[in-house]
């Protein structure tokens, strides 16, 4: 299942039923340029696992390490990205988003005591499930994903019951698990980052500037810098260039584009620019790209 975002950052889920509302997804990374996957944020919990490699989650400011047989559980309405970092192969990297209207409806004393207990918590973005420290938890989140690859007879009531398991835990446990304190600095500049993505995701292909993207939050150009480095380790203008050349080199698969075409339709104006930047990147040449398939 590829990665669609709409232009609130929200991730266009397709296979997401309203009646029975999870989906499964594996093999992401295999068609992510350097299996980097780009930031965004959904209304629905996500439960991702590292299978073989190590991957790099990035959820908030925070940068956390899965290796091989570890779990994360990534609360609701967080900005949050994956990278591979190690591997030789890409990580399958199975994993699941849902809502929570999937274990009790949402005016239920059940979704407000145990579900909404945790999405409400802004200082639980995140609860990690260690492989060899959370072994009733990884197999229950295991026994989720078969169940969703084979839908097996009574499938949707094994699925229910294992989510239950997973909410027991996170609320038995709940003054237990690491917290962020999150000041409303850090809120506030969260907020900030989310509309001025909103804004580059929307507007890449046309020219827009360091003001432009500012102004998507109403703050100065030397504020928007401080929000994106302290949140993503980047200029807003070298997020801008990283985006387009992401969406270049997907388009650069489609043979019935030309360069020139890709070029323009993904902000940059000079073809030699284009291409030095893509090098610079990724190492290799567009036209090199093409010509072996990748």
């Amino acid at each position: 299942m590829s990665i669609i975002l709409d232009h609130q950052l929200r991730e266009q889920l397709h296979h997401i039923s309203p009646e029975f509302p999870i989906t499964y997804f594996h093999d992401e990374i295999v068609d992510l340029a350097t299996r980097e996957g780009p930031v965004h944020w959904h209304p629905e919990f996500e439960i991702v696992t590292a299978q073989t490699g190590v991957l790099d989650y990035q959820v908030g400011e925070e940068h956390i390490l899965l290796n091989a047989g570890d779990s994360i559980f990534v609360n609701t309405n967080v900005l949050h990205s994956i990278q591979q970092i190690s591997g030789k192969d890409a990580d399958p990297m199975p994993g699941i988003v849902f809502l929570g209207t999937l274990i009790a409806p949402e005016g239920s004393v059940i979704h407000q005591k145990y579900i909404q207990k945790i999405a409400g918590c802004d200082e639980l973005p995140y609860v990690v499930f260690r492989q060899g420290e959370h072994e009733e938890i990884s197999q229950t989140i295991q026994q989720i994903y078969r169940l969703l690859q084979d839908s097996l007879p009574l499938y949707e009531l094994r699925i229910q019951s294992a989510l239950i398991s997973v909410f027991d835990y996170l609320n038995d446990h709940f003054h237990e698990l690491p917290r962020m304190k999150i000041s409303r600095v850090q809120m506030n500049t969260q907020i900030r980052v989310q509309k001025m993505l909103s804004y580059i995701y929307e507007h890449y292909s046309e020219n827009i500037s360091l003001a432009d993207i500012a102004s998507a939050a109403n703050i100065s150009r030397s504020e928007a810098g401080r929000c994106f480095s302290m949140c993503l380790q980047k200029t807003p203008v070298d997020f801008l260039i990283h985006y387009r050349l992401q969406k270049a080199h997907c388009l650069l698969g489609d043979t019935t584009l030309t360069l020139q075409e890709i070029i323009q339709s993904c902000g940059f104006h000079s073809v030699n620019y284009f291409i030095r930047q893509f090098r610079l990147h990724y190492g290799y040449t567009p036209g090199a790209l093409r010509g072996l398939g990748k």
